[in-house]
């Protein structure tokens, strides 16, 4: 995707977030993660943008004009797409069958 950082297509969703502060400091690690699920299967991708902040902070050490920025997207498979398509479109035409059938 190419907004999230992806190298496909533009994102079908995205969802961001920034936070900024003068001085920050952590008790202990921060324990993240980034998860897609469901149906229909998606190309998913995130990433974060970080200014005076390591990718590992220590906890107890003093961090200052700290910037962050993050952001993830996800895009569904264009050939899942197309089969849930048909499968409505059949279901369509089934329950289109049967009241044909009551009348």
């Amino acid at each position: 995707m190419t907004r999230a950082g992806g190298d496909g297509g533009p994102a079908d969703v995205e969802i961001g977030a920034a936070a900024s502060a003068r001085r920050i400091r952590f008790r202990r690690k921060p324990r993240t993660r980034v998860e897609f699920g469901g149906r229909p299967e998606i190309e998913s991708d995130s990433r974060t943008e970080r200014e005076n902040l390591p990718e590992e902070v220590e906890p107890g050490e003093v961090y200052r004009d700290v910037r962050v920025s993050w952001a993830a997207g996800a895009r569904i498979d264009d050939a899942e797409i197309r089969k849930l398509e048909e499968d409505i479109a059949a279901r369509d035409r089934s329950k289109g069958a049967e009241r044909s059938k009551e009348s």
